[in-house]
């Protein structure tokens, strides 16, 4: 059974038809990219898998279970991860202190015993121990006490993806991690995206335009255009497809692997 399931979802908001007929399986483990042009509807994906939206039909099955009808917050809660295109963190707030929003889902004790027993309670302990594992696995030491308003856009996107995973996911999704960055940021999030992959065994969906590092890291790859799924395999079988080829640049294999970032 695959860890992700979805069967043939449509979303549509008035006339406008964001996703047709949309089936996707990812494997426990797998590191499936999603690409196409902007308005191809690959975010609008992501937030059906999340409960952001609610897909007209279809359904979609995380470890066997249809949590198409769920909210957000359950859907969280069942093990679902994920970063945003734009970053979405407190910006008056510190790296460590962002990171420990995203431990919400684990904490068990209520408000008051938070308020008396404060950073002497065992889970407070629990919580922050592992929020400074994923400062040192992401390399933000330097960083951990700064506000994030102070810091750089890439140390953002670092934080957030950190954040995302201080829930500790079963199913992490990626909306376009290296957006706005130099060279040498999407370098660094490319080698976290494949650490998090082989170390910590995290099944990753990730939309991303950066075409050398789709080719370079994903497992298998999904094209979509104008909503609708023309190509999936491997990233040498979707070059080599010639739908996607005409979709995107109405040219042979050969401009398509010259010209791979303009997918």
């Amino acid at each position: 059974m695959p860890l992700l399931e979805i069967n043939k979802i449509s979303l549509a908001f008035g006339g406008i038809k964001a996703l047709t007929g949309i089936s996707i399986a990812v494997e426990a483990g797998e590191l499936y990219a999603v690409i196409g042009p902007n308005g191809a509807g690959k975010t609008c994906l992501l937030n059906c898998i999340t409960g952001f939206y609610k897909p007209q039909s279809g359904s979609i099955h995380f470890e066997g279970r249809d949590i198409r009808r769920l909210r957000p917050d359950q859907i969280a809660k069942q093990g679902v991860a994920r970063t945003f295109q734009n970053v979405e963190l407190f910006a008056n707030m510190n790296v460590i202190d962002n990171l420990l929003l995203g431990r919400h889902n684990h904490f068990t004790t209520g408000f008051f015993d938070n308020a008396v027993k404060g950073y002497f309670s065992a889970q407070e302990t629990v919580h922050r121990r592992k929020v400074e594992e994923i400062v040192d696995f992401l390399e933000m030491e330097k960083w951990r006490k700064y506000l994030v308003s102070s810091l750089p856009y890439g140390v953002r996107k670092r934080v957030e993806l950190g954040r995302a995973l201080a829930q500790e996911p079963k199913l992490l999704l990626l909306d376009e991690p290296m957006a706005g960055m130099n060279l040498e940021e999407r370098e660094d999030i490319a080698r976290f995206v494949i650490d998090i992959h082989e170390e910590l065994g995290c099944t990753i969906v990730m939309i991303e335009h950066d075409m050398d590092v789709v080719m370079d890291i994903s497992e298998r790859v999904c094209v979509l255009d104008f909503g609708r799924k023309i190509g999936e395999g491997s990233p040498r079988e979707v070059q080599a497809n010639p739908e996607v080829q005409r979709a995107y640049l109405g040219q042979d294999q050969e401009s398509l692997l010259r010209r791979g970032r303009s997918l």
